[in-house]
Parts: structure tokens; sequence; C-alpha cells
């Protein structure tokens, strides 16, 4: 019988890394769920992602900053915020906080994005 795994989103590294950590918490076919942890790295000059599937993302802890084309429009976030970035929808980390751990959690999937709900 598999027993249920327990980790901690929010554990500190002993070391600061020199890159950005990506995380696999889970995945399938049809998925993956990533914890990424940025401690003030952005995404190297003249570098976009353009990814085949959506994403939806939300920053648990810290700050950031991302640009996405063809706009050129700069989003802000902060704890809770969550974006659902469509499939090829070319964007970049602009800034992450500095001297402190930005938590991501990611959820790659395929599909067309939809609208997110609005409260």
């Amino acid at each position: 019988m598999k027993r249920p795994v327990v980790t901690n989103i929010l554990r500190p590294f002993d070391v600061r890394p020199a890159a950005e950590v990506f995380e696999r918490i889970a995945s399938g076919p049809d998925f993956l769920f990533e914890r990424i942890v940025s401690f003030g790295h952005a995404t190297p000059p003249g570098v976009w992602y353009d990814q085949p599937r959506d994403e939806w993302v939300v920053l648990v802890t810290g700050a950031a900053r991302l640009r996405f084309e063809p706009s050129d429009e700069a989003v802000e976030v902060g704890p809770g915020d969550a974006l659902l970035i469509p499939a090829h929808c070319r964007h970049r980390v602009e800034w992450t906080q500095p001297g402190r751990e930005t938590v991501w959690l990611a959820l790659h999937f395929p599909g067309s994005a939809a609208e997110p709900p609005t409260n």
C-alpha cells in the first residue's frame, strides 16, 4: 500500500542556489505540477518562454514582475496572485525579489486556457 508523502513548499535552502530551482511535485501523462524557487533571478536578456502547454502559476512568497508579448505588458505579482498563461503566450520573468526566496507553484497542462473565474 502506498503512503502519503508530506512535503513543505516553504522549506528553505541551507545554501542559496546559483540558479532558479525547479522541483517536480507530481506529474502524469497530461500534467506537470512543480515548485519553483527564485532568489532575485530573472529570465536572461533576450530569452522568452514559449511553452507548448497552458500554465497556471501562483506566487506563494516573495514578489515578481513578468512581461508578456506582443503587448509588452508588465505584470507585478505578490503572494496569492495567480496567472493563467495560455500555451505559446510568450513571456519572461523580468525580476524577482532579491534577498529572499520567491516561491511559485506551477501547473502545466494541455488544452486551451479558459478565462479564470472572477469573484
